[in-house]
C-alpha cells in the first residue's frame, strides 16, 4: 500500500474521527480548538490511501517548553490508525515524525487509548512512560437497550437514589450558555471541597460554544426551588460518550442532586446513539483493589470512584502513555522533572 500524507480540513479530520473504529472525542477538531484557546497548537496530520480518501492521522497538540528547548507533543486517545495493520502504522509515525520535526518538537507523547491488548508500541519506536496526561483507568457503562436494562446493571442504591432525586423535587433542564456561570460555581466548590484541580472558568465555557450548539455535548443541571445544585457536562460521538466534568452543592444533599443529573446525561447519551457511558476516571487499581479499598480511601479519585461504581459498569485501563523521542537531552531532562514532581507528590 502506498500512503501520501496532506493537512485534512476539520470536516474532512472530523468525518474520519466519527466514522473510525478507534476514533474519539479529545481526537476532533473542535477538542484542538478548545485547547488552543489555553496555550496548545493543533496540528492534524493526515494519512490517504492509494485512492486519495483519508484513512488514518493525528490530532497533535503541540506546546512550548521553557527556556527555549522547543515544543514537546502530545496525541490524546490516539492516533485514529489501525493498530494491527503494521505497515499503516510505520506511515502514520513516519509522517507525524515529519510534522514534529518541521515545529521542532523534542518528544512526543501519545495515549492510544483502550482495547489494545498485545499491540507492542516499542516496535514502531515507542517507549513507555508511566506518567500519563489522562487517568488511564475508567468505568465504562453499558447503555444499550432499554431504560430499564440500563438500571438493572446499576447497583440498588444508585436505582434508590435517582428515584429520590425525583421525589424530591429536583427539576431536570439542559443548561443555556446563560448556565455556565452557575456551572463554574459548581466546579469551583466541588474542586476545593474534594481537593483537585478544575480548569479556569474560561476553560468550560469555550467547550460549551465549541461543543454543545453543534450537538455535540450537553450541559445538564438540576435544581430546587430555583436554586442549582449540581451539574454535568456530558459529550458523545459515535458509539460512546463521556461524562467529563461535573459538579455539585454540599446544600440540599437529601434532595440526591448529582444523581439525577447524572442519570439525565446517560438518558441525553441514548438519545443521541450513544451505547456505552465513560466515567472518566476512577483510581489506577486493579478491580479487586478498588473494592477492597473504596469505603475507606479518600485521596486523588477514590471520592469520586465511590459515586461512580454504583451505576455499573467494567473497569477498563487504556495502553498508558508512550513516548517518541527526537532530541535526547531534553527528554532526558523532561523525565528527570517528572520524577522529581511525582516524588514530591508522593
Amino acid at each position: 500500500m502506498t500512503y501520501t500524507t496532506f493537512s485534512p480540513t476539520p470536516d474532512e479530520w472530523d468525518t474520519l474521527v466519527e466514522q473510525h473504529p478507534r476514533g474519539h472525542l479529545l481526537q476532533t477538531s473542535a477538542w484542538g480548538d478548545l485547547k488552543a484557546a489555553f496555550g496548545w497548537t493543533p496540528l492534524q496530520v493526515g494519512l490517504a490511501g492509494e485512492n486519495g480518501a483519508l484513512v488514518a492521522g493525528a490530532s497533535v497538540l503541540l506546546k512550548r517548553l521553557p527556556y527555549r528547548l522547543g515544543r514537546w507533543a502530545y496525541v490524546p486517545y490516539g492516533p485514529v490508525v489501525d493498530w494491527s495493520d503494521g505497515e499503516q502504522v510505520r506511515a502514520l509515525v513516519a509522517a507525524i515524525d515529519d510534522a514534529a520535526r518541521q515545529h521542532g518538537v523534542a518528544f512526543l507523547k501519545i495515549e492510544p487509548g483502550f482495547h489494545l491488548a498485545g499491540v507492542d508500541f516499542a516496535t514502531f519506536g515507542f517507549r513507555a512512560n508511566p506518567h500519563t496526561v489522562q487517568p488511564p483507568r475508567t468505568l465504562a457503562l453499558d447503555i444499550s437497550g432499554t431504560e430499564d436494562d440500563v438500571l438493572a446493571r446499576m447497583n440498588q442504591g444508585t436505582r434508590r437514589n435517582i428515584r429520590k432525586s425525583a421525589k424530591h423535587e429536583i427539576a431536570i433542564r439542559e443548561g443555556t450558555r446563560a448556565d455556565v456561570d452557575s456551572f463554574n460555581a459548581l466546579i469551583d466548590a466541588t474542586g476545593s471541597r474534594q481537593e483537585f484541580g478544575v480548569h479556569v472558568p474560561e476553560y468550560y465555557e469555550r467547550a460549551y460554544e465549541l461543543f454543545v450548539p453543534g450537538g455535540r455535548a450537553a450541559l445538564i443541571m438540576g435544581s430546587y426551588s430555583g436554586h442549582d445544585l449540581a451539574g454535568v457536562m456530558v459529550f458523545a460521538l459515535g458509539e460512546w460518550a463521556w461524562y467529563l466534568f461535573g459538579a455539585s452543592s454540599r446544600e440540599e444533599r437529601q434532595r440526591m442532586a448529582p444523581y439525577g443529573v447524572q442519570w439525565a446525561g446517560v438518558q441525553w447519551a441514548r438519545a443521541q446513539g450513544a451505547r456505552y457511558y465513560d466515567m472518566y476516571g476512577v483510581p489506577d487499581e486493579d478491580p479487586d483493589t478498588l473494592e477492597a479499598q473504596f469505603a475507606e480511601r479518600d485521596d486523588g479519585l477514590w471520592g469520586v470512584y465511590r459515586f461512580k461504581r454504583g451505576w455499573g459498569g467494567d473497569v477498563i485501563r487504556s495502553a498508558g502513555a508512550w513516548d517518541r523521542v527526537y532530541n535526547r537531552l531534553v527528554y532526558t531532562a523532561y523525565r528527570a522533572a517528572t520524577r522529581l514532581v511525582a516524588g514530591r507528590l508522593a
